[in-house]
C-alpha cells in the first residue's frame, strides 16, 4: 500500500528537542528534517536511544 505509513514512535516536540540539542533545529525548522546531513540524523537516534534508556532503565 504505497503512501502509508506507521505512526512515529517519537513525538514531534521530542524530535525538535532532539534537534535543538544537536544545534540543527533552526535547519529543521526551516528546511525540515530531509536536510539534516546523515551523520546528525544518526546523532539524533543516538540521542534518542540513550533518553528512551535513561527513562527505562532504573538508576543504580
Amino acid at each position: 500500500m504505497p503512501g502509508r505509513r506507521r505512526p512515529g514512535v517519537m513525538s514531534e516536540a521530542l524530535k525538535y528537542e532532539l534537534a535543538d540539542e544537536l544545534g540543527v533545529g533552526d535547519i529543521v525548522r526551516r528546511e525540515g528534517f530531509g536536510e539534516v546531513t546523515s551523520r546528525n540524523c544518526g546523532n539524533l537516534v543516538r540521542k534518542a536511544i540513550e533518553r528512551a534508556e535513561k527513562t527505562v532503565s532504573p538508576k543504580q
